[in-house]
């Protein structure tokens, strides 16, 4: 969203050169003019769009599950829609029934004990992303961002004032940072180290052992951890999710963990996630909701309660069809000539490697950066996806497989069709 300045594999964003001389003829102010467009989101609405004017696209853009929302779910939302105490004013914390609930979740899945007051209802993950940060950041604050990143983190941290320094990772480490990394890039202005797994979108997922250096890192530096657990029940194989405040206790009370049932509970757009911190940090963050949105949803809030206090047999479901749906993309990518891929190890996207597809004529048309050849493919080849450019890892490409197995075996097709001519 602004100027990188790398430092061999450190850079750092900064909104200095947008924010210290403000033009007073600007009609909309710096700090918003410089927000990027969300990338995900523009290739999914662009693919949309084509579909809407009959063309045949496959869209692997958006990291949205095709399941429909499990209809026990459905029918909380209905019983709330028509009971009138729904229809009001509630706590901006959230309802209390559902901060409670959250809260016995995160015991029975991830081991980590807080108490309901910890728990703040936010309009969605990505709200829950922007006011943890809010929260924390000071202006000038560094927060160490690993790449590639979910398109959304950085602006998030710039938008409460904070600087991200981003770290880059390699295919070779599995797109996991290092401990090694991590004290290279800190300073003495670094507030906060920003941790993901199962990652968006590497697929990426760090071992306990991993996840247990990282967190005695941070405890030793007195470092915050913020911590993305949505796709915590989106891992395959040997792959296991591991929460650090569990496995790290002596950060519990500099960790804030975001989570939300969008992912796991095919539930995207309802909009409900939530954050979870100490005592102090969820006051302030309580105070700041309660000026800008006041309460989530209602409705949507009653149907949140029934997805998180309800069994998991659909969650179930939902994680066997995209282990298989991983696999198979997985393969037909690498049959692909000039693409290498990791297998993916959690959430629900393949992060492959397209370098090999760069500069090379694909039917008649060359593309030197992955955003021209995202371009490319969705003009020719009528497949949608993102480019790595979007979370700082140009030459990659996300592909999300939270599509139908047909629309998936046909996308790849088209692509790999495409590509060999």
């Amino acid at each position: 969203m602004a100027v990188f300045v790398r430092l061999e594999s450190v850079h750092c964003v900064s909104m200095a050169a947008v924010t210290s001389h403000p033009n007073p003829r600007n009609r909309v102010s710096a700090r918003l003019a410089a927000i990027a467009e969300s990338a995900t989101l523009a290739v999914d609405a662009k693919a949309k769009a084509l579909k809407a004017k009959g063309e045949n696209v496959i869209g692997f853009g958006a990291g949205e599950p095709d399941f429909p929302t499990p209809d026990n779910i459905v029918e909380a939302a209905v019983k709330a829609a028509r009971d009138p105490k729904y229809h009001r004013y509630t706590p901006a914390a959230g309802l209390p029934e559902l901060r409670e609930a959250i809260a016995v979740k995160t015991k029975r899945d991830s081991n980590f004990v807080c108490d309901a007051s910890q728990v703040l209802v936010t309009n969605g993950g990505k709200h829950a992303v922007f006011v943890a940060f809010a929260a924390l950041c000071d202006p000038g604050d560094e927060v160490i961002v690993p790449a590639p990143y979910w398109t959304t983190y950085p602006e998030a941290i710039a938008l409460a004032g904070g600087v991200p320094v981003v770290v880059d990772t390699t295919e070779e480490t599995e797109f996991k940072v290092t401990v090694e990394q991590l004290e290279k890039a800190r300073t003495p202005k670094t507030k906060v180290l920003l941790f993901v797994s199962p990652d968006n979108p590497s697929g990426a997922v760090y071992t306990p052992e991993e996840t247990i250096a990282i967190g005695k890192w941070a405890a030793a530096n007195d470092v915050w951890v913020l911590t993305d657990e949505i796709y915590e029940h989106l891992t395959y194989g040997k792959h296991i999710f591991s929460s650090m405040p569990t496995l790290v206790p002596e950060i519990a009370d500099r960790c804030v963990i975001v989570n939300g049932v969008a992912k796991t509970y095919a539930m995207t757009g309802w909009r409900v996630g939530w954050m979870i911190g100490p005592k102090d940090v969820m006051k302030a963050a309580i105070n700041f909701q309660s000026h800008t949105t006041s309460n989530v949803s209602n409705v949507a809030q009653m149907a949140a309660l029934e997805a998180v206090s309800g069994d998991l047999s659909a969650v179930a479901m939902m994680r066997e069809s995209f282990a298989r749906r991983g696999t198979l993309m997985h393969k037909l990518l690498s049959d692909i000539p000039g693409i290498t891929c990791m297998e993916p190890q959690g959430a629900f996207y393949c992060f492959p490697n397209v370098k090999g597809l760069l500069g090379r004529n694909l039917s008649g048309s060359t593309a030197s950066t992955t955003l021209e050849l995202a371009d490319l493919v969705l003009d020719k080849a009528k497949v949608a996806f993102v480019p790595g450019e979007a979370f700082g890892a140009p030459g990659f490409a996300r592909f999300s497989f939270a599509l139908g197995d047909d629309d998936l075996r046909q996308g790849i097709e088209q692509l790999a069709s495409f590509v060999r001519g």
